[in-house]
């Protein structure tokens, strides 16, 4: 799609600086054309701003002067470039209709500006409301139901019962509310506890591909208004996750954890059973949560690669921490007798 550099600042209420340029796509700052909008958010690039061939980049006002091109001037150069791509680059727009290859049970309840692609399966109580994209091979069971202008992308499968806002995004291989991992002992085996609480999504909600979210025990499994969780993440019965919450990556949330709002999970981080953890706390790559955090913040855990010698080396002193601490104590406790010794002689 084709736009006026002038028009685009117009939308978006960014000043122009410079020519007024027709873009036609966006692209990296060294990839750029002379058809491109570009961004700098990063003083680390700007070596790469000066040699760009963009006909455009969106950048911070103190940027200015370093601009080899058409300038669009920005207090948040990243937010602004998401604008503009969403602009140049719109996703066309499905046809409304059911796929004859698709399966609807009659007692589904379907909007008419409903998109539903080949090969899906609509059970029957579903609730599917206007401007909702099903793509192929989704599921939507019985009594399930999706909220206005929500985007199932392909091979999502949501169980019964699971209660999807508005604007959601559920990206391929998503499954939300499939019974949660839980089991009673009895002897040497495990007997099945029925998972009969829900899923319930909010709105503006984006769940990444082969992200599953459990259905909850009693109570419903809860992500709230504008949560964004990456792939491959699970989420464990009954855990709620706050607004604007957002989780890299390989995440993992056991159980009955709840999540405050704002907060933030970077990749691979492990997160406990039955913790809270408060608003507006960070936790940083690979971070092992085994105690509720409640306190906003960072919070990190984990140790840095490094090469193998050191590694073995560390080891082998980890392993004599028990050991030193027990000397340690020992000493500790000699210091004190002869400590007291010398100061009952010296009373005496």
């Amino acid at each position: 799609m084709a736009v006026a550099a002038s028009e685009l600042a117009a939308e978006l209420g960014l000043r122009l600086v410079g020519q007024d340029v027709v873009l036609r796509r966006v692209a990296p700052l060294g990839a750029a054309d002379a058809s491109s909008l570009s961004y700098l958010a990063d003083r680390r690039y700007r070596s790469a701003l000066a040699a760009t061939g963009a006909a455009a980049v969106i950048v911070l006002p103190e940027d200015a002067p370093r601009l080899p091109c058409t300038g669009l001037l920005s207090d948040n150069p990243e937010l602004a470039f998401a604008a503009a791509a969403a602009r140049l680059h719109p996703r066309p727009p499905r046809a409304p209709g059911i796929d004859p290859s698709a399966v609807v049970h009659a007692d589904a309840h379907i909007h008419p500006s409903v998109s539903v692609g080949p090969l899906c399966v609509i059970e029957a109580g579903a609730n599917v409301a206007a401007g909702v994209e099903i793509g192929p091979h989704s599921v939507v069971g019985s009594g399930a139901s999706i909220g206005r202008d929500s985007r199932l992308v392909a091979r999502v499968v949501l169980a019964a019962g699971s209660i999807i806002g508005e604007r959601v995004l559920l990206h391929p291989g998503a499954v939300i509310g499939r019974d949660g991992f839980g089991f009673a002992k009895d002897g040497e085996r495990w007997v099945r506890i029925p998972q009969v609480g829900r899923v319930r999504i909010g709105n503006d909600v984006e769940i990444g591909a082969n992200t599953t979210v459990d259905r909850g025990a009693i109570e419903d499994t809860v992500i709230a208004d504008g949560v964004k969780i990456d792939n491959l993440v699970q989420i464990g019965h009954n855990v709620v996750v706050g607004e604007h919450t957002a989780m890299a990556a390989c995440s993992g949330i056991a159980g009955s954890t709840h999540i405050g709002r704002r907060c933030t999970f970077a990749g691979a981080v492990g997160v406990a059973g039955h913790l809270e953890i408060g608003d507006d706390v960070h936790f940083t790559g690979m971070a092992m949560v085994t105690r509720s955090q409640t306190d906003p913040g960072v919070y990190s855990s984990g140790i840095p690669a490094m090469p193998n010698a050191e590694w073995r080396r560390a080891i082998v002193r980890l392993r004599r921490l028990h050991g030193l601490a027990e000397r340690v104590q020992r000493l500790e406790r000699a210091l004190g007798d002869a400590a007291d010794d010398a100061e009952s002689t010296e009373c005496g």
